[in-house]
């Protein structure tokens, strides 16, 4: 099957490219905040004007076509706990932004339920805000016997200043499964240290840790096992021949006669600690973590490692169908897997893309619905202008810029920092005709933001006139380092190739998003599951 990442919106990817009964674990994380919109949040090196908004979702949940749309598909559905389900909520929650969530939500269930194997699991991330709605439609979508675990993820220290409500810290994770027989694995974490210092206390001579544990047996209708032992008459756990083996062996201790001999338990025998259905132990990003790559919703990789663990095995296929930054698929990689990320904006796949190669040396995987050469480029343009843009400005890694969700421009595109505090802007154009007047433009807007560069990113090659005004716009030196172009025109079939190497800045870095770590082993398991 090997590793696909797919541009467009999830619902249709699924129908047109998953099979059925085709995947193994599903993890899904679908943006739903009644607090916020759906934006990605981009700031400059000083997070001061250089702060720049890009709606990653167009769909902000709003009753409309689509959810009606959604609403009908799932009454026309054969699952009719799921359809009676919806249309109850419906009658409580009226046409709201909830209910425009929910129906979108639940026709994708569905799909899901459909592509996922019987032996499959399907681990649902969400807040407090949405999780009580969702774990209904997944009874009627699942049934309520396939109901796993509701998983308390704590992700912050609360916050101090919260004085109306008890301050929030934790997220919730539903797991589902496709029936009965779904593939389970105990993961461990490691032991606390007061749990260690209270229960394994003693050490032998070369350091090695133990308790002593019972010997007695809870069943007292055990006649062959009732004797006597070390002076101690009981019922016990092992035959007499086994106890004085262990005992010879130096395995059991009795600290006094006539006490109740004991065994020794040794503390690196253990796996660890079992994870229960709290988990407090994997912190949450922050900016100071190495793997923080800037996406405000990133999830820690140890996170999506113990699921992985957890209800895959190497070779299984882990599905994410709202995959953003893409940690599922990075952990997928890491552990393994085999993979499905799928997300609605070229902003993300452009990071996925990048965070993989980043991460991975060899990496292999196969990108669906993205431009690949000009003529891909081309349509792209006119289909649809913005989308375009996002896309044109992933292939340099800038950071989008003052482009609003259908807005005006503002004369550039985005942003590519470099040095210290420095900033290039970015002007893209997709249309066929080009001209002097557009370099002229980027000259303007570069001199009035106070911007050290500027680039123009464009479908079609320049002109002669335009190279010429660019050139004559001279050069910008940053000390310790050689002297570039001040207005550089860059093509997209330059930036195909050359990603952003066909650009030329001083001491360039990618500030869109930090450079993931790269992994040394790809099958290695999370530190924190023993």
């Amino acid at each position: 099957m090997g590793n696909h990442l797919y541009y467009g919106d999830n619902l249709k990817v699924l129908r047109e490219s998953i099979k059925d009964s085709s995947v193994d674990l599903i993890y899904l994380d679908p943006p739903f905040n009644s607090n916020a919109s759906y934006n990605v949040l981009f700031k400059g090196p000083q997070g001061n004007d250089s702060t720049a908004q890009i709606e990653a979702f167009d769909d902000t949940w709003q009753w409309g076509e689509e959810a009606e749309t959604a609403f009908a598909e799932v009454l026309r559905s054969p699952n009719g706990a799921a359809a009676e389900m919806l249309r109850a909520m419906r009658a409580f929650l009226g046409e709201n932004a909830m209910m425009a969530y929910l129906a979108m939500m639940a026709v994708r269930m569905l799909e899901l339920h459909r592509v996922l194997k019987p032996t499959g699991s399907l681990y649902l991330h969400c807040d407090t805000t949405a999780s009580h709605y969702l774990k209904i439609l997944l009874d009627a979508v699942f049934g309520p016997q396939n109901y796993g675990n509701e998983i308390s993820w704590v992700r912050s220290q609360p916050k101090s200043h919260n004085s109306r409500n008890f301050a929030k810290s934790r997220d919730i994770i539903l797991r589902y499964t496709k029936s009965g027989n779904a593939f389970f694995r105990k993961v461990f974490k490691a032991h606390d240290q007061a749990y260690l210092e209270k229960f394994y206390r003693f050490s032998e001579p070369d350091g090695r840790r133990y308790q002593l544990g019972d010997l007695t047996n809870p069943n007292k209708n055990r006649p062959n096992l009732t004797y006597e032992f070390l002076g101690v008459h009981r019922v016990w756990r092992w035959t007499k021949e086994r106890m004085q083996a262990a005992y010879e062996a130096g395995m059991i201790v009795q600290s006094s006669p006539g006490s109740i001999p004991r065994v020794k338990r040794y503390l690196d025998d253990l796996e660890g600690t079992a994870v229960d259905d709290n988990w407090s132990d994997i912190e949450h990003l922050h900016g100071s973590n190495r793997e923080t790559l800037g996406y405000p919703t990133q999830k820690p990789v140890a996170l999506l490692e113990r699921i992985l663990n957890a209800s895959s095995n190497p070779g299984d296929v882990v599905l994410d169908p709202f995959c953003g930054c893409g940690t599922t698929v990075h952990a997928a990689q890491k552990l393994g897997r085999q993979w499905i990320g799928i997300d609605v904006t070229h902003l993300a796949i452009g990071l996925i893309e990048k965070r993989l190669r980043d991460a991975f040396e060899d990496v292999a995987f196969t990108t669906h619905g993205v431009p690949t050469d000009l003529g891909g480029a081309r349509a792209l343009a006119e289909a649809d202008k913005h989308e375009f843009e996002k896309w044109a400005l992933s292939l340099i890694d800038a950071t989008p810029g003052n482009m609003g969700k259908k807005g005006a421009d503002g004369g550039f595109d985005g942003n590519k920092y470099f040095g210290k505090s420095n900033r290039a802007i970015v002007s893209v154009k997709g249309g066929r005709n080009v001209g002097v007047g557009m370099v002229r433009d980027l000259d303007s807007v570069t001199t009035r933001l106070k911007a050290d560069v500027g680039i123009l990113l464009t479908l079609e090659p320049p002109t002669k006139p335009m190279q010429a005004e660019a050139a004559a716009a001279g050069h910008f030196e940053l000390d310790g380092f050689s002297a570039v172009p001040r207005l550089q025109i860059v093509t997209i079939d330059e930036a195909l190739k050359l990603r952003d190497r066909s650009i030329r800045l001083p001491a360039m870095r990618a500030d869109m998003f930090r450079k993931a770590a790269r992994e040394g082993d790809g099958g290695r398991q999370a530190s924190l599951d023993l």
